[in-house]
């Protein structure tokens, strides 16, 4: 069976959708790469700050309501379709949930061929990324950086603390051929 997902999880400003473009550059075949935010940002606006769609405090902390759990079944069906279709897809994606956040992923997946990454980095180097992003409220990089990580099982993970992206995504890529 060959890979047709590739699942990244790691928190805000770890590097994931770095790697994804760099996977993309590395990969022999064309890859399509997804995130979570392109899910939020197609939320209708009268989900945002609702507590029926999705709530991002101050201080970073994100609650989500049953309209947002809802769709994004339906956005991870279609990401599982996409790729039972002939598609390569690579996901990037924040487990804030843990378990439960992985689970509903398999419950979608089934028997698809699908490589879980854990994307870890530093909480510190996080809020530095975030602090330099300007774009997500201060705390949500170093309060997520640990927390995606707890009760999740990968089949590799790599660290961007110290490491480059495109090293990542040949990280993964070697796994990929191995």
């Amino acid at each position: 069976m060959t890979v047709r997902l590739i699942i990244l999880n790691g928190g805000s400003s770890s590097g994931k959708t770095a790697i994804v473009r760099a996977l993309q550059e590395v990969l022999d075949e064309p890859w399509l790469g997804f995130s979570v935010d392109d899910f939020v940002d197609a939320l209708p606006a009268k989900l945002e700050g609702s507590p029926d769609g999705i709530v991002i405090g101050s201080d970073g902390e994100v609650s989500v309501g049953p309209a947002f759990r809802a769709l994004e079944a339906g956005w991870t069906a279609g990401i599982v379709a996409m790729c039972r279709a002939g598609g390569r897809v690579i996901m990037d994606d924040v487990f804030l949930g843990g378990p439960s956040s992985q689970q509903r992923w398999w419950n979608a997946i089934g028997d698809l061929e699908t490589l879980w990454v854990g994307v870890h980095c530093d909480p510190a180097i996080a809020a530095q990324r975030e602090l330099a992003r300007g774009d997500r409220p201060p705390g949500m990089a170093e309060g997520q950086a640990l927390i995606v990580h707890q009760g999740i099982r990968y089949d590799l993970e790599v660290d961007t603390s110290h490491t480059d992206s495109i090293d990542c995504a040949r990280t993964i890529a070697a796994y990929l051929k191995a």
